[in-house]
């Protein structure tokens, strides 16, 4: 039987049998503002600890807002566009990643952040809640507001909350809150060298 959530199930084939949470994660602007459950919260925190790192050194942070104080301490930092809807989302959570060990630089410091924010993503959709990544903040500001030390860098901050109705999107958003599609996979995999077409 199909979980696919309706929205996706419009926008979304996957050319191979996968998990359908790999379809339903996407990335909504439009939250509710409802609290989400600590206990909800730190499964989405559980599984992105469980992330894969090299040398087992697991760089990744996560610096989370829950409170609306918290929460305001975040928006000046934030761009405009990205104000005017994230406001709405119940958790902020900035991740920073770790970039020196004490061999020196951590070479893979932001790719296994990133397979630990893809696990954090994918336990939300699990859990029933949305996420959405953005880079349009300032990040020497967040640094400076929020005390993230230079060894460590600034890699995305990230909406959080129960997804809301596109209705509630101001003007000019509406019609991009959809689930994007993607690259075939014989644009993104090559067999043997760069270019050459997976068979």
């Amino acid at each position: 039987m199909s979980t696919l959530k309706t929205e996706v199930a419009q926008a979304r084939q996957a050319a191979y049998p996968i998990d359908e949470v790999n379809l339903n994660r996407w990335s909504p602007r439009s939250f509710l503002e409802k609290e989400v459950p600590e206990t909800t919260l730190k499964s989405v925190l559980e599984a992105a600890r469980w992330a894969p790192s090299a040398f087992n050194f697991q760089p990744w942070r996560f610096i989370v807002a829950r409170t609306r104080e918290e929460r305001e301490t975040f928006f000046p930092f934030i761009n405009e566009f990205n104000r005017s809807w994230c406001e709405k989302a119940p958790v902020l959570v900035l991740i920073v990643s770790k970039k020196v060990s004490d061999k020196g630089d951590f070479v893979s410091h932001a790719f296994d952040t990133g397979s630990a924010w893809g696990l954090f993503a994918l336990e939300a959709t699990r859990q029933g809640l949305a996420t959405h990544a953005m880079l349009g903040f300032d990040q020497a500001k967040a640094r400076e507001i929020l005390g993230v030390p230079e060894e460590y860098a600034i890699q995305a901050l990230v909406a959080l909350g129960y997804q809301g109705p596109k209705e509630n999107l101001p003007d000019g958003m509406r019609e991009r809150e959809v689930p994007s599609p993607r690259l075939p996979i014989e644009e993104i995999a090559f067999q043997g060298s760069f270019g050459r077409p997976l068979k």
